[in-house]
């Protein structure tokens, strides 16, 4: 099984920081941001596209791990986006080698969702570079299903799905979306752990923040595994704000996270 370290996990981490903890802690990738984020805690200030540097130190750190970059972020559609600023991001992606990139869609209008969606896919493919389209409850696309039908929409082989377990348990749907898990549309997964239930007004905190480790909480993750396709790369994604604010290193964290979910994946019979 392919296991790969998602940013948001250590977000305290430049990409090529992510990657060494990434190749320490014996995964095959990282699912980096390629700037960035406010909203993240303790994130550096860098932006890939145009720090050299950086990139330099990313491209030396994958090729040293052996390592992958198999999702990249932030690619997120609003009402006023233009496609086309996007390109940039893609060109870095591309230099990478990053296979996928990660979109939200918060954009109400479907039809213009839709042509974005597939505006996107065109530009991405000059970079050989497909889409997944994560579905997130407080987003335009909720559940796996609602992700599923865009894709059916679209009609094109370079759109899949990014299936995040936590939003499958926080999207309403759970029970019908962990039966369509084994669809071939779906092209990464991501795990962490939680409560069976949370308060509507601390998902994004849960999300974006604090999530618990598989096998800490209520997610049942060796039903997620299981249904999975087994060629699916499995992402660890688990950020633990608390963890961070007590001082526990980055590459501490990192290893507990994978640790964990290493230990899920051998009770599911796969292979780390």
């Amino acid at each position: 099984m392919q296991l790969s370290l998602d940013h948001i996990s250590v977000t305290d981490t430049t990409p090529s920081r992510l990657a060494d903890i990434a190749a320490a802690t014996g995964c095959s990738g990282i699912c980096p941001f390629l700037r960035s984020m406010a909203v993240l805690p303790a994130m550096p200030d860098y932006d890939l596209v145009t720090d050299a540097a950086e990139r330099r130190a990313t491209r030396a750190a994958l090729a040293a791990g052996g390592l992958t970059v198999d999702l990249v972020y932030p690619f997120t559609l609003a009402r006023r986006t233009v496609v086309a600023d996007f390109e940039p991001a893609l060109a870095v992606a591309a230099e990478l080698g990053g296979r996928l990139a990660n979109v939200l869609c918060y954009d109400r209008d479907l039809a213009r969702q839709i042509d974005r969606l597939s505006e996107l896919a065109d530009l991405a493919g000059q970079y050989s570079i497909g889409l997944a389209i994560e579905f997130y409850p407080p987003s335009q696309i909720r559940t796996l299903a609602d992700a599923l039908a865009t894709v059916e929409r679209l009609g094109r082989d370079d759109v899949g799905v990014t299936v995040d377990l936590l939003h499958i348990m926080r999207g309403g749907e759970a029970g019908s979306s962990m039966a369509l898990l084994a669809v071939p549309h779906i092209r990464m997964a991501q795990i962490s752990d939680g409560p069976a239930t949370l308060s509507a007004d601390r998902i994004e905190w849960e999300a974006g923040l604090q999530r618990q480790l598989p096998g800490e909480g209520h997610f049942d993750i060796p039903a997620f595994l299981t249904a999975l396709h087994r060629d699916i790369p499995i992402s660890v994604e688990a950020p633990q704000q608390a963890a961070m604010a007590a001082g526990v290193p980055a590459l501490e964290r990192a290893r507990g996270a994978v640790a964990a979910t290493k230990a899920m994946m051998i009770k599911d019979n796969r292979r780390v």
